[in-house]
């Protein structure tokens, strides 16, 4: 049965930040030590693009707008293609054999689309909230709580 295991990654991410961690004790008694962090600096979207939405016309002479793109979330979703990646290539090379994704529903579902077959297969949870600012002994609270309500045992 899967479970948190010594050396099983966490990773807590939403769009703008993202904390990999190490588990260094065990399913019982986990102790995450931080392997890596990443940010990004995105600014609203207002900020990045300010032309106005194009127009389209019909056969029927009606005139309507296009959607304005959301720049900050296609910043958000390229941070978080880009995590993905970096957690595939460490997982090829050998440095973990499992891992449990936290991160809010919208990041989570970003994760999970570009995560690789073989990232998605080592995933062991997926915890959707947002614990980037949280300390690390609530972190560890929260992924013992959801392994369990998951059906894990320690």
């Amino acid at each position: 049965m899967k479970r948190l295991s010594q050396g099983t990654r966490v990773l807590v991410a939403d769009g703008a930040r993202a904390l990999i961690y190490r588990n260094d004790g065990d399913a019982i008694a986990p102790n995450l030590k931080l392997v890596r962090a990443y940010a990004q600096d995105n600014p609203a979207s207002h900020d990045q693009g300010s032309d106005k939405p194009g127009r389209v016309n019909d056969s029927f002479g009606r005139r309507s707008s296009m959607e304005i793109t959301d720049w900050h979330r296609v910043a958000e979703d390229r941070f978080i293609d880009h995590i993905a990646g970096a957690m595939a290539k460490e997982l090829a090379a050998g440095d973990f054999a499992h891992i449990v994704v936290v991160a809010p529903p919208i990041a989570l579902g970003e994760f999970r689309r570009a995560a690789s077959p073989a990232l998605a297969k080592a995933t062991l949870a997926e915890i959707d909230k947002d614990l980037t600012r949280h300390t690390v002994d609530s972190i560890e609270k929260s992924v013992l709580k959801a392994l369990e309500a998951a059906g894990f045992k320690s």
